[in-house]
């Protein structure tokens, strides 16, 4: 049937469908770049794949991102960084501690290292004192003279004062004395000085009493001379 104009048509015009709608409104909205549909696609389908992955991994809860790896890998690795620089620092400290003890004056203290040494300054310390403190009333020169081989310096002048009026007294009260050393340490000992610290008992009898006992404690610095410790000074203590 022929139509004028005017005549609505009886057999309407074939719909499009809803995609070829859907381009066309595309296509003709204003604004809207013509790749926007396979953009659109695109997304669809990294976010298809990226719900696949999910499904995949069963250590990733659904709808959390990953952002690294935290699982017990990692934490292994990061103990094991604190491990290597705590023995970093512990080597750095014995190292710094083993270089002050080797340039302190420790290592020059031979009383530490050499128990040969030490228990020769004890024994040529020990018989002197041993001698220079012990007398009788009729042989108090032999006194002297040990005194005169085995004392030197400061000691030597402070024996001679104090031996003079214990002569005359020895003589008079028939006095006797007899020195032991008890106990003797050095605290301090080099190639050619010594320091001590000496615990004495000193045995005091006159005639016709009964005797007594003292004890006395001396600081002693001796010095090796011609191959013997000879005692250059004493304080009382």
């Amino acid at each position: 049937m022929t139509t004028g104009e005017g005549v609505t048509p009886l057999i309407p015009a074939p719909r499009s469908s809803p995609q070829d709608a859907t381009a066309e409104d595309r296509a003709t909205e204003p604004g809207v770049p013509e790749d926007r549909a396979a953009q659109d696609g695109m997304a669809d389908g990294m976010a298809d794949g990226a719900a696949e992955d999910r499904a995949a991994d069963p250590g990733v809860p659904e709808g959390r991102e990953v952002t690294g790896p935290r699982g017990p890998r990692s934490r292994s690795r990061a103990v094991a960084r604190l491990l290597v620089a705590l023995l970093l620092l512990t080597g750095g400290w014995f190292l710094w501690r083993t270089q002050q003890l080797t340039g302190s004056p420790a290592t020059g203290n031979h009383a530490l290292t050499d128990t040969g040494a030490t228990a020769r300054v004890v024994t040529d310390v020990s018989g002197a004192l041993g001698r220079v403190f012990s007398y009788t009333p009729r042989d108090t020169a032999a006194t002297r003279q040990a005194a005169r081989r085995l004392l030197d310096g400061r000691a030597a002048r402070q024996y001679d004062t104090l031996f003079t009026q214990v002569e005359q007294r020895a003589a008079e009260q028939r006095l006797t004395l007899t020195t032991h050393v008890v106990r003797a340490g050095v605290t301090r000992l080099t190639d050619r000085s010594a320091h001590l610290l000496v615990f004495l008992d000193q045995v005091a009898q006159r005639a016709g009493r009964p005797a007594t006992t003292t004890a006395a404690q001396l600081s002693v610095t001796a010095e090796l001379r011609d191959g013997r410790w000879r005692i250059v000074d004493l304080t009382a203590r």
